[in-house]
């Protein structure tokens, strides 16, 4: 830029803040106008926005890295080191189950021993429950057996429905050894509907939707456990 057109700039802008000076000398006669109380939404509107994008900036990254901790420790439980010796949040394969279950692209996390996948993880919601769906995470070893089922959200009761956490009452940890090949069908239910598994006194709809979650996460798991733990050769899956 010129000296002269920087000159031109600069009184450019001197006059324009005289001029926003000017309006803000009579508050009053501003307050007056039609178009005050727009620029003032505006302006508001403005700097919410910036605050806000400011904000997700600086806690997307601590949020995320919080979500894996939280992801990490929950799969610990539902998949023993002995199994594994690899990077369980590294080793995701999305499995794309469409159809009747509802399912739809569920990340799996595989558990490998030397290369060969051993057991795996994954999520799902548990619908039915009393006050909305129930967030599971499930350990299955290569086989379709039951290693660990844990809950990792939900918005039941609390004194009631919440005993199907593992710090309330160790009812979720009747799942562990349990399969498809040891439980008829028939059995997955609660015993007040003829099944295996307790109910809780007062509280009978939500054992009975995890029952039913769990249930639906071992057939999912059967439905892909081939192209999951079968090997392949010249690489990894």
């Amino acid at each position: 830029m010129s000296s002269i057109t920087a000159e031109q700039f600069r009184a450019y802008a001197i006059a324009r803040w005289r001029w926003v000076r000017r309006q803000f000398d009579d508050l009053d006669s501003l307050r007056q106008r039609l178009d005050y109380q727009t620029y003032l939404l505006a302006a508001a509107g403005l700097v919410a926005s910036v605050l806000l994008g400011f904000g997700d900036l600086v806690t997307s990254g601590p949020i995320e890295s919080r979500q894996a901790e939280d992801m990490l420790a929950t799969l610990e439980q539902v998949l023993p080191p002995e199994l594994h010796d690899n990077d369980l949040l590294q080793d995701v394969r999305g499995v794309s189950d469409t159809g009747e279950s509802g399912l739809g692209e569920v990340p799996v996390y595989l558990a490998r021993k030397g290369g060969e996948v051993t057991a795996v993880a994954f999520k799902l919601s548990a619908t039915g429950g009393y006050s909305g769906p129930i967030a599971l995470v499930m350990g299955l070893r290569a086989d379709g057996t039951v290693l660990g089922v844990r809950v990792v959200a939900h918005a039941e009761t609390p004194g009631l429905g919440d005993k199907i956490e593992t710090a309330k009452s160790d009812w979720i940890l009747a799942f562990t050894g349990r399969s498809l090949d040891n439980t008829a069908p028939e059995r997955w239910k609660v015993k007040k509907d003829g099944g295996d598994f307790d109910q809780f006194a007062g509280a009978t709809i939500t054992p009975r939707a995890v029952v039913r979650g769990v249930q639906k996460g071992l057939q999912f798991f059967q439905r892909h456990r081939d192209e999951l733990v079968s090997p392949v050769i010249g690489g990894q899956k």
